[in-house]
């Protein structure tokens, strides 16, 4: 799966530079031209880095970057920035940085650091033996659940998708993720498969499957399981 890049930049030579030569090494980029606009797709969507200018409209680099932190977004960012001052780059760092690169800079020396945090960025945590949530307990090892003292029969297919967001829970998740992850599809087909098996996960472990607690949908994304 593509490693999904979010550039928060409103120079659009440099926005058509990162985009094209970002894709050309097999990331998916999306872009984001001012503060404000970058701040709501950093919380509403999964990124696996932020490429964040400083300088920026509506909402400067370094309130964006504190903010993101804040709301516990833990997505490595790297910074971009035409400032130099060791002041600034230590200010970034504080606030949550994973790295800081002064303009101009080589193509070459952005691509090397992007890898790096990629390489070092978490993966998912794994679903522990057993999970509750509500009034539902999951044993993974037994492949149980067991809702209000009484078992819960699950599909193959539902205790993977169930399993899958526990591993992921708090993370906003787009539904091409989820059938990628969980499907294994290569390419991912117009279909309400994921749609479907969430409504009968929340048929089965909700306590009111048209209010959910726990299986969120997120408008015009996906779902983030708030167990």
């Amino acid at each position: 799966m593509k490693k999904r890049i979010l550039v928060i930049e409103d120079e659009p030579g440099l926005v058509l530079t990162l985009t094209d030569r970002l894709a050309s090494e097999g990331y998916h980029t999306e872009v984001a031209e001012d503060g404000a606009a970058g701040l709501a797709r950093a919380l509403g969507e999964p990124f696996d880095l932020i490429l964040l200018d400083v300088m920026l409209p509506e909402k400067n680099g370094f309130d964006l970057l504190r903010d993101l932190r804040q709301h516990r977004v833990e997505t490595p960012v790297l910074m971009l920035t035409a400032r130099g001052q060791t002041l600034d780059k230590v200010l970034g760092l504080k606030l949550g940085a994973d790295d800081y690169l002064t303009k101009p800079f080589e193509m070459m020396e952005l691509l090397a650091r992007v890898e790096a945090l990629l390489r070092r960025a978490p993966a998912a945590a794994p679903s522990p033996d057993a999970y509750r949530f509500g009034e539902v307990h999951v044993d993974f090892r037994g492949a149980e659940v067991v809702r209000d003292g009484n078992p819960v029969e699950l599909s193959a297919r539902e205790f993977q998708l169930l399993r899958y967001f526990v591993e992921h829970r708090g993370e906003a998740l787009s539904r091409e993720q989820i059938l990628s992850d969980v499907w294994a599809y290569d390419d991912v087909p117009a279909t309400r498969t994921v749609d479907v098996h969430v409504a009968w996960l929340r048929q089965k472990l909700e306590p009111n499957p048209r209010r959910p607690q726990h299986i969120l949908t997120i408008h015009g994304l996906g779902y983030k399981f708030a167990g």
